[in-house]
């Protein structure tokens, strides 16, 4: 098994998780305290883990979105917007992560008066500071940020609208989130539709709490290049009784399209998704070959990390770190970044550390 250490040091690639899902709990309750928000549950920031924690494992989707009304409501001002983000990019950072995706919804912060520009520049502003820090520390890490709509709200083209004003400034694609039951990705067809006159990016949160129509919509009606969980896609999967597997017409296109599953394997046991960690459709999909990726979705709920995650998937499947590898390089080659940047860090940041890995572990064997 791999060690702990190993994890750690090994470069990661983060394409799905939620600012508002990632906040450390001693900055909620300072946030809570210089802002005035008095609806957090506790004010002790251990409390606040464990009880993010207890409330997100309810296996519902929608059950698990109410933990972040306290989050959100905590990111109301600038000045906090700035600090979660910075922390969050230091966070990364310190384990490991060399470049990550990191979404949220500016529209959920207006609350107080800002407006989805004031969001989104306060957002990339914290994420420059965590990245200057990060990399004084030593742990340099390359952060983007992917601009998100609501799906049960209306504001989906004035969001995506914002997206495409910051391409230039480290927003790098569209998403929309939210409760998937009820909310199809087609009621927000012209928000796609601009993005993709735009030349811009596109990913979909899709295939989680709902099934195989989710994902048909979010691929052949939206664009979408890469599927936020896309784990319901096994429902389109035969697996027979000697072992030999059948694909559906729509496992098949996912599958010789190369469209990236942005996986999240703890919190799809939470969300009901999955039942474990041994049974959650990233094995089957892995040994299939499917282009999965390993993200966290939302440290603080899930009580998470990359490495955790990776740990997880070692210990269940045994991935060891040429998997780890794979894992990090799907997620690479299916980033919204630029390709001249994602070759940079596929080239001389991942295989070489993950080149300095192996030699290390095959001295410790041979010594």
């Amino acid at each position: 098994m791999l060690t702990p250490d190993t994890i750690r040091q090994a470069p990661k690639a983060l394409l799905h998780d939620h600012l508002d899902g990632g906040l450390r709990p001693t900055t909620i309750v300072d946030l809570a305290r210089e802002f005035g928000y008095d609806g957090l549950p506790t004010t002790d920031a251990d409390e606040l883990a464990t009880w993010m924690r207890r409330g997100a494992d309810r296996k519902s989707l929608e059950l698990y979105l109410e933990t972040f009304a306290h989050t959100v409501g905590v990111m109301q001002e600038r000045d906090a917007i700035v600090r979660v983000a910075a922390e969050c990019a230091e966070d990364l950072a310190a384990d490991g992560v060399v470049y990550a995706e990191v979404r949220y919804a500016p529209e959920l912060s207006t609350e107080r008066g800002l407006s989805l520009d004031d969001v989104v520049e306060a957002n990339l502003e914290g994420f420059q500071i965590g990245m200057d820090r990060a990399g004084a520390a030593g742990n340099p890490i390359v952060m983007k940020v992917i601009v998100t709509a609501m799906r049960q709200a209306a504001r989906s083209v004035e969001v995506a609208e914002c997206a495409v004003r910051w391409r230039d400034a480290g927003v790098v694609g569209f998403d929309i989130a939210g409760p998937e039951a009820g909310y199809r990705p087609t009621r927000h067809l012209d928000a796609f539709e601009y993005i993709r006159r735009e030349n811009f990016h596109i990913t979909i949160h899709a295939g989680e709490s709902f099934g195989l129509p989710s994902i048909w919509e979010a691929l052949q009606f939206c664009g979408a290049e890469r599927l936020g969980h896309g784990v319901r896609i096994v429902d389109d999967i035969h697996v027979r009784d000697d072992g030999s597997v059948e694909l559906g017409r729509l496992a098949a296109f996912v599958r010789d399209r190369r469209v990236p599953l942005e996986m999240c394997p703890t919190s799809n046991i939470h969300t009901g998704a999955a039942p474990s960690i041994r049974e959650h459709p990233i094995d089957l999909l892995r040994r299939l070959r499917f282009r999965v990726t390993l993200n966290t979705d939302n440290r603080l709920m899930s009580g998470v990390s990359m490495s955790s995650e990776f740990a997880a998937l070692d210990e269940a499947f045994g991935i060891g770190l040429g998997e780890m590898e794979w894992l990090t390089l799907n997620g690479m080659k299916s980033a919204f970044a630029p390709f001249d940047e994602r070759l940079r860090i596929i080239n001389e940041v991942v295989k070489p550390g993950y080149a300095r890995l192996r030699s290390r572990e095959s001295q410790v064997v041979t010594g």
